[in-house]
């Protein structure tokens, strides 16, 4: 009998912040709130894929809310969680009281980036975080852009927080997250944020993941996740070769550009506009792309 799955599990997806003309497009973003959530287990706002480090606290603000009231509108049962981010704890901290007003159910806390603390530094940091708000918390560790990697021992003591309920990982070490996966408390969520590695983490019992590639088709990756809880191997390695392309060609400029001109060309927002440093996809890969799209690989 398989355990039950925590209260994080599944597929999430980090949605996509739309843009037109230099401004926030809310038309775009209920439209795309409209198409998926009813579609995936929930959604992360104001993330990597959602170009939070370009908005302003008004816009997040913005974002949360709009994206909270078009849930209530459409009554699906999908939940946010917002990301929050920083390389000061204090600085953190603020962001977090102020946000805890806009309705999401969560909070996605990324490791603080380019200071590279100790671990010490980084359990203060976290508990600083859950100490703040009753809101559940998951952690984001993600070496390879915050340069520094949350060590499992030092989760397993920030987990003791019981609002720090699972983790977005990250780590690029298949057996560190192995060992998380083995050890984590009941109740706490292992999500893999790598696209590429969803398959694979969920055979070694990761309880889903957070995949920007799910904007394409979130039923393949519904059915991966549903066959591996069930045990169906055979089944999931179906499923998983029928959409294991999607992040290789999503993934191959900078992300979120080549996700944008996808949502673009199928009319789920209207501009595949993105900020700077972002730039738009080259035209090599936008024909890859519409090629693909032409062949029936549609988020619609």
């Amino acid at each position: 009998m398989t355990s039950p799955l925590p209260r994080y599990a599944g597929v999430w997806l980090p949605l996509v912040t739309p843009f037109k003309d230099g401004d926030l497009d809310e038309t775009s973003l209920r439209r795309l709130v409209r198409s998926f959530a009813p579609r995936v287990d929930g959604l992360v706002l104001c993330a990597t894929t959602g170009e939070a480090p370009a908005l302003s606290a008004e816009e997040t603000q913005r974002v949360v809310e709009t994206a909270r009231d078009e849930l209530a509108a459409v009554g699906a049962a999908s939940r946010i969680l917002v990301g929050l981010a920083g390389a000061s704890t204090a600085g953190v901290v603020r962001a977090l009281k102020a946000a805890e007003r806009w309705g999401g159910d969560g909070f996605l806390a990324t490791c603080p980036y380019y200071v590279r603390p100790a671990q010490e530094g980084l359990r203060l940091h976290f508990e600083a975080i859950a100490e703040t708000s009753p809101a559940d918390i998951l952690i984001y560790n993600i070496p390879y852009r915050t340069g520094v990697n949350l060590a499992n021992d030092t989760l397993l003591r920030i987990a003791e927080r019981t609002n720090v309920v699972g983790l977005k990982d990250c780590c690029a070490d298949r057996e560190q997250s192995r060992d998380i996966i083995r050890r984590k408390p009941a109740g706490f969520a292992v999500l893999m944020g790598d696209d590429a590695g969803f398959a694979a983490a969920l055979e070694d019992g990761a309880d889903g993941g957070v995949t920007a590639s799910a904007h394409i088709d979130p039923e393949g990756f519904r059915a991966v996740h549903a066959h591996a809880r069930a045990g169906r191997t055979g089944e999931a390695a179906a499923a998983w070769a029928a959409i294991a392309a999607i992040p290789d060609l999503l993934f191959a400029e900078p992300s979120p550009a080549a996700l944008k001109h996808c949502l673009w060309r199928t009319g789920l927002i209207d501009s595949p506009e993105l900020r700077l440093p972002m730039t738009p996809v080259s035209e090599s890969l936008a024909a890859r792309l519409d090629a693909a799209i032409a062949r029936g690989w549609t988020p619609t």
